[in-house]
């Protein structure tokens, strides 16, 4: 299910420039979702795979204009659509993969990542990334708009066994990652797995 950086790249730049227009109404999913992770004002949060910005908004109201948010994304055509949309006026745009992220250790209060898990390259090296630049005791929300049996049946597909996403195999994965899973919930609506970064 994973994916090499060259394809997710590829993948997503040929649908950059109609993403925001194919899936209008996920605006409000996004913002419950930020509104979950429990963010302050002065927070510093980091959207991985952050697409054309979607979450940016919700984040930055969520830790005010003294926080700190960064949008993170391998795609420079998704990132020219944030900008299009207006999008880096709530949060810095960043060209980079979340496998080696520009962020030094424990800076972030906070990873929010929207439909990232299944094009992650290596997930458990990229949590453990993602682990690293998290102070112990922040959090990650691993989020998409609609749950893993509406996504399949988008794509045609029915639910594996073998899907990351599934709490037996997030769970674990989180866990040896730096990560505990405190709650997970996947309905037709929503899917939201939030973490605590342990301390070592």
């Amino acid at each position: 299910m994973s994916d090499d950086p060259t394809h997710v790249r590829e993948f997503f730049g040929a649908r950059a420039a109609d993403w925001d227009s194919r899936f209008p109404d996920d605006g409000p999913a996004y913002a419950a979702a930020v509104a979950d992770i429990g963010l302050r004002p002065g927070d510093a949060v980091l959207d991985a795979g952050c697409g054309t910005g979607r979450a940016l908004p919700p984040l930055r109201a969520a830790v005010g204009p003294t926080g700190t948010v960064v949008g993170a994304d391998l795609t420079p055509e998704m990132l020219a659509e944030a900008t299009k949309a207006g999008r880096e006026k709530d949060g810095a745009l960043i060209l980079a993969d979340v496998a080696g992220l520009p962020v030094r250790d424990g800076a972030l209060d906070a990873v929010f990542g929207a439909g990232l898990i299944s094009h992650l390259a290596d997930p458990e090296r990229d949590l453990r990334e993602l682990a690293r630049v998290v102070r112990p005791g922040g959090r990650l929300a691993l989020f998409h708009p609609i749950g893993r049996a509406a996504l399949a049946a988008r794509h045609g597909r029915q639910i594996t066994d073998d899907d990351l996403r599934a709490e037996p195999n997030l769970r674990p994965m989180l866990a040896r990652s730096g990560w505990d899973l405190v709650s997970y919930t996947d309905e037709d609506d929503r899917y939201l797995a939030l973490a605590v970064r342990r301390s070592e």
